[in-house]
């Protein structure tokens, strides 16, 4: 569900001063970032590491929690209906697991013009009277790629991709993809200057404890000026909340552009599932010739729902490092130190109070700083969204990324799902990563294989 929002699901930007030539890493111990997600860590290595309740909670919490555990993987149908009607008229996909599958990430799709964990999000020049992007005419914020029967979606997606390969210091040739999504079969002609950006449904585990993070600590890891001349000037995104009715800062989403995860997920039941809700009470297409069902039942999702599934976004536990005592993963995070990774891919964070007990006041290790930084043209989409310009993205966290492979079978990262593993990730970052990226690029081969391996037991 949390569409918006991997390396990112890879890795955002890091960047340092000093000269990378040498395998000589003191290791680092990492000893106490053993509980990822303080006493919300789970230890398992399965495929449900991504799915299992914060083993913290309380007895009501929990309860509630496996409440939403069902909702998350309730497949909606149209209306009228029993149970689950709603679905539609316009919509990207029925449930929000299909677009978190095993609340983990989605892959890029083998098939572009089926329901997948991929959308494409849309808007025209200019901002809307709270500083957001503004809703393309016709379209909205999200083009909608399938319809119910009797309707046509907004329009479908093709892709083509476009290759470039980066070569490594000791020879190794990578090659990059770049999907370049377009859009087809549109109901109406799309509007002129239409700016439209894929995303691909990134893990939504450890949320709330993201969300519970003080914003004063997060604005203290603010340089937007890069007053110390390190090349990293990251900046807080702020949004406007519908629910509280007031611009608060951005913590969700690939460019941060949530602010809670209540929106979040308020947001995801409408948008990718035309599901009318307490917060969004208007169907996705009102006013479009495709886009209105006519049933008088909005909102078409109950409050206690949407509650049950806010609250099991807030409590999935966070699965906990693994290997941490090999030699090989500790010189891989001194190299990942050395190489200027953790200037934006903080390791850790601390959370403060919040009405879930099992997440307040706790010390975590999400490595990401929750700010944009601008990483560059390559990945630019060239859509801006609240503060963050066309080539900004906010850090994803990289805690669990390691069990990607396992939980998901792939491993896809990036918005957009184009980096196919975590060098590919890498060599993406440009921008204020573009040093870290040139330092990586010439690594040893040992060094790097470590700098992975550290990675990847995360």
């Amino acid at each position: 569900m949390f569409k918006r929002i991997l390396f990112f699901a890879a890795l955002l930007p890091f960047v340092s001063c000093q000269t990378d030539d040498s395998d000589n890493y003191t290791p680092i111990d990492l000893q106490e970032r053993l509980y990822a997600g303080g006493e919300t860590t789970l230890f398992t290595v399965t495929s449900n590491a991504y799915r299992t309740p914060a083993p913290n909670l309380s007895g009501q919490d929990l309860a509630m929690h496996l409440l939403g555990d069902v909702d998350f993987e309730s497949v909606f149908v149209t209306a009228p209906s029993t149970i689950n009607q709603g679905l539609g008229p316009i919509f990207n996909n029925s449930s929000c697991i299909s677009c978190h599958p095993r609340d983990g990430r989605a892959g890029f799709p083998a098939d572009i013009a089926a329901r997948s964990g991929l959308l494409v999000r849309a808007s025209i020049f200019g901002q809307d009277e709270h500083g957001g992007p503004l809703a393309a005419p016709g379209f909205g914020l999200q083009v909608q790629n399938q319809a119910i029967f009797g309707y046509m979606p907004e329009a479908r997606y093709s892709v083509l991709f476009t290759e470039t390969t980066e070569i490594l210091a000791d020879g190794t040739v990578v090659t990059l993809r770049k999907p370049n999504i377009s859009l087809t079969d549109s109901y109406i002609p799309l509007p002129g200057g239409m700016m439209t950006s894929p995303r691909i449904g990134p893990p939504v585990f450890g949320l709330g404890l993201l969300e519970a993070i003080p914003e004063a600590n997060i604005l203290a890891l603010q340089d937007i000026s890069d007053s110390n001349a390190d090349g990293i000037s990251g900046k807080a995104n702020y949004v406007w909340d519908p629910v509280l009715q007031q611009t608060i800062i951005g913590r969700f989403g690939w460019k941060a552009n949530t602010g809670t995860i209540r929106t979040q997920c308020a947001a995801a039941y409408v948008e990718d599932m035309g599901i009318t809700n307490m917060v969004f009470d208007n169907e996705t297409g009102l006013g479009q010739s495709n886009g209105h069902d006519g049933f008088p039942d909005d909102p078409e999702l109950s409050a206690a729902i949407l509650d049950q599934v806010v609250l099991y976004c807030r409590t999935l536990a966070v699965p906990a490092p693994r290997g941490i005592n090999r030699k090989e993963v500790k010189e891989g995070a001194a190299v990942f130190e050395r190489i200027g990774c953790a200037m934006c891919h903080t390791p850790k964070q601390q959370s403060g109070f919040s009405q879930i007990a099992a997440i307040s006041n706790q010390t975590f290790y999400p490595y990401t700083d929750m700010l944009l930084h601008d990483m560059g043209e390559g990945l630019a989409d060239i859509r801006p969204d609240f503060l963050a310009d066309g080539s900004e993205w906010k850090t994803r966290p990289l805690w669990g990324i390691g069990l990607t492979q396992l939980v998901n079978g792939h491993t896809d990262f990036l918005h957009d799902g184009r980096a196919r593993n975590l060098t590919e990730a890498i060599l993406w970052h440009g921008g204020e990563g573009q040093a870290a990226k040139d330092k990586f690029k010439n690594l040893s081969r040992k060094d790097r294989e470590a700098l992975l391996a550290f990675l990847n037991s995360l």
